[in-house]
């Protein structure tokens, strides 16, 4: 191996740590302790509690699979929770955008009925959005 091939494989690697060593300048810091504290509480409903009935889990898969196959969503749109427990359909998560937020819970709504959704869903900060 010669010592420029070996000088290069030695920057990319310390580049990579350099990139996703929490702290330096080039790496992002995500706090979701609010968003944690919220989901601890007894009245707040978490993918723990989905429900574990054929509707539920229909219900649940419908529409995941509509978000998902929706390809003009971002990431954080396609990984919304979705928690469904005697019919009642909740959205949880962040997204990109008030029309990401519109279209998912719309979705949601084609197949459980605009009545059966609650959406928590929120608009991502600029910084993480995907």
């Amino acid at each position: 191996m010669t010592k420029r091939r070996l000088l290069f494989m030695v920057l990319v690697v310390a580049a990579t740590f350099l990139v996703n060593v929490p702290g330096t300048c080039l790496a992002q810091s995500a706090d979701n302790t609010g968003i944690n504290k919220r989901d601890q509480s007894k009245q707040e409903l978490t993918a723990g509690q989905q429900g574990e009935t054929k509707q539920d889990r229909e219900i649940t898969q419908k529409i995941r699979r509509a978000i998902v196959t929706d390809k003009s969503l971002s990431t954080n749109a396609h990984n919304v929770k979705i928690i469904t427990v005697g019919g009642m359909v909740t959205l949880k998560g962040p997204v990109r955008s008030e029309e990401e937020k519109r279209a998912v819970e719309e979705k949601a709504a084609q197949i459980a009925g605009k009545d059966n959704i609650k959406s928590e869903i929120g608009i991502a900060p600029k910084k993480i959005r995907k």
